[in-house]
């Protein structure tokens, strides 16, 4: 069987993914903003008794390698053995895309042409060209609407037919002679010498060390060069693209997207901007609150019924009554309180959050708050990561991929904590409803979501406070300069958008949080079961923290829940029942009135409740948001600082609490 191995290369947001998924029947996410994947997928279909291996590739504005997007696709490109690169570009934009285009036929021979969306040019009466186009370019160019799986047979018959041709061989100007001068070294079939040249002009290390290696270059002269090589190459590209272009594209209307340009005047309103945002965030969580309830006590009552099961099998077997003891009433219990407390919340709220995603409104927010990021000296990416943050920290810190400088994506990084994670929502909700909203049944749940709308809104402001204290300090630098591109408004498709949410967003987060809930519930089920003399270990451990709780406007049972709930925020307040009912066993507690009258009884007050949500909130990541970040930064020194930053501000702010209530 023939094999063709195929590059796809694009900008973002030219559904790229979108066709290597119609092609190779795979999963991959397709989002509306730039930077949604870092790495190369693989994937392979048979067409007519040939085998296509496609390998997706970050979507890049360009091949000159600075970010990490461009790295990875110029490395691919450059160095990888395929056979044809496809070039998407977005039919409603075509001039973005061209660039690319013409960088990669400088570094392949065999390049072929995809414009897609083009079911979006026509509903906005843009006309393309395409045998002109063809024609200058010397590549074959095929039409697509990939949403609609239109144009993949000719796409696919195209990339079987195209052949090899010589490298793009583009008019440099000034550079031409500087070129040749450089070209004199280089000794290469694979590879185009005048591409080469350009990086040695540049001053490319990255480059000219993985050619040297090579063999390809055989030494440098040192050339004075008195132009910028970065600009002019940038200049002569453009030059070559509006060549092409020229009659082209013609319009059918002159003020095709007015009806876009209207709805970003809104959303990206000095005024509005800020105000639409918070909006949003409290739709979500109303949504969210209302939502989550009802399929979290029918998980809570289902594995709740098969204890006594369980148990049973355990006596059966005849393992030890301590064994039991741990095994169900620490482990077990442990592990359904937070598959039953962090399920719920997270399949609605991940859904959403990638419908907004993939509809283009984030983007949108990172906008309105790019000026105010780099106020802090950190970059305006950094909104993303941390709306990403709200869903769940470990995905906001992963997202912080997307940024390009290892300072500013550290700072992202050490700041996404500060971001409430719908897993300390139900815990919020519960002590906000008994100290702060009552059991108002009509307004409730409104006003829930009025002060966890607040809550982000101070994680906002903590944000900005703490990375521009970082931008000053251990993480120094200026902002980076970048473009944050707004993509076009797009329907998603609603079923792909609830497998990726599910699959990749709530289901990973939760396996994530079983893997820890295991060893950390075996522990509670140690302190809780084991005596010393008649008193348990929790109990010691209690009085022991009551004095710090005392400076802190809380308890030792408050202090010693918020250390034990270190491997998911669900399991908080069973520890605390566990610890002011004196059992050996979690305790869930549905009823809000009974959950109440307890706390009163123990000498909770509004003063108990803020310092709890304070350090709830601000206290360290999660178990798993730090095993995150270790891989995302692979520094304990980082790692630490995660836990050291925001516990450093939960105290400081308890303290002033107290103080103001004391």
């Amino acid at each position: 069987m023939k094999s063709i191995k195929v590059a796809l290369v694009g900008t973002p947001n030219v559904g790229k993914s979108t066709i290597y998924n119609a092609l190779t029947h795979s999963h991959e996410h397709t989002g509306n903003w730039p930077g949604k994947t870092v790495g190369v997928s693989k994937g392979e279909c048979v067409y007519q008794d040939t085998l296509y291996t496609f390998y997706d590739l970050p979507g890049t504005y360009s091949l000159i390698s600075k970010s990490q997007e461009e790295v990875v696709a110029t490395d691919f490109i450059v160095f990888s053995s395929f056979d044809v690169a496809v070039v998407v570009c977005d039919a409603t934009s075509l001039e973005k895309g061209i660039n690319l285009v013409l960088q990669t036929k400088e570094i392949c021979r065999n390049v072929v042409v995809c414009i897609n969306l083009v079911d979006e040019a026509k509903k906005k009466g843009i006309n393309i060209d395409y045998k002109l186009l063809e024609k200058r370019l010397g590549s074959i160019v095929v039409p697509t609407s990939a949403r609609d799986k239109e144009g993949l047979t000719e796409l696919i018959g195209a990339i079987k037919h195209s052949q090899n041709k010589d490298f793009l061989d583009i008019d440099y100007g000034v550079l031409n002679k500087l070129i040749e001068e450089a070209a004199i070294n280089i000794k290469t079939d694979e590879y185009n010498p005048k591409w080469i040249a350009l990086k040695i002009l540049e001053n490319n290390k990255y480059y000219i060390n993985k050619l040297n290696k090579l063999g390809v270059i055989n030494k440098l002269n040192e050339q004075d060069i008195d132009y910028d090589v970065n600009l002019e190459v940038v200049l002569k590209v453009a030059k070559k693209a509006k060549e092409i272009l020229k009659n082209v594209i013609s319009y059918e209307r002159v003020n095709y997207d007015a009806k876009e340009r209207k709805i970003d005047r809104i959303l990206t309103s000095k005024i509005w901007g800020i105000p639409i945002m918070l909006a949003i965030l409290f739709g979500c969580f109303y949504i969210t609150i209302i939502g989550a309830n009802y399929p979290s006590s029918l998980l809570f009552n289902f594995f709740s019924s098969l204890e006594g099961g369980i148990i049973k099998f355990l006596e059966f077997i005849h393992l030890p009554a301590l064994v039991i003891d741990l095994l169900v009433n620490g482990v077990y219990k442990t592990l359904y309180f937070v598959v039953s407390v962090m399920m719920p919340p997270m399949m609605i709220f991940f859904p959403m959050f990638t419908f907004l995603e993939d509809l283009g409104v984030l983007p949108r927010i990172a906008f309105n708050m790019d000026r105010a990021f780099s106020k802090c000296k950190a970059c305006g990416k950094q909104a993303l990561t941390m709306c990403m943050g709200i869903g769940c920290n470990a995905v906001g810190v992963t997202g912080a991929r997307i940024i390009d400088s290892k300072r500013e994506r550290l700072i992202a990084i050490l700041t996404n904590i500060f971001m409430p994670c719908n897993g300390k929502f139900p815990t919020l909700i519960a002590v906000i409803t008994i100290f702060f909203v009552g059991f108002n049944k009509k307004y409730g749940s409104v006003i829930c979501a009025l002060i966890l709308t607040g809550v982000i809104f101070l994680g906002i402001l903590l944000t900005f406070l703490v990375s521009y204290i970082l931008s000053k300090t251990i993480l120094k630098g200026e902002p980076s300069s970048f473009t944050l591109e707004l993509p076009p408004y797009r329907m998603p498709n609603i079923i792909d958008t609830i497998k990726y949410s599910v699959k990749d967003r709530a289901i990973f987060v939760l396996g994530r949080a079983v893997k820890v809930a295991i060893p950390a519930g075996l522990l509670i089920g140690i302190i809780a079961n084991v005596k010393i003399n008649d008193v348990s270990i929790l109990r010691y451990l209690v009085n022991f923290l009551d004095p710090v709780g005392l400076v802190l406007g809380v308890d030792g049972v408050i202090i010693l829940a918020l250390l034990l709930g270190f491997p998911a925020n669900e399991i908080v307040i069973p520890i605390m029942l566990m610890g002011y009912l004196n059992t050996n066993a979690l305790i869930d507690m549905d009823n809000l009135n009974v959950l109440r009258d307890i706390f009163v009884n123990n000498g909770w007050t509004i003063k108990t409740a803020i310092c709890f949500i304070t350090l709830f909130l601000y206290r360290f990541p999660c178990s798993t948001t730090l095993l995150t970040i270790y891989k995302e930064t692979k520094s304990k020194f980082y790692t630490l600082l995660s836990v050291v930053i925001p516990l450093f501000i939960g105290i400081i702010l308890c303290l002033i609490v107290n103080c103001i209530f004391f």
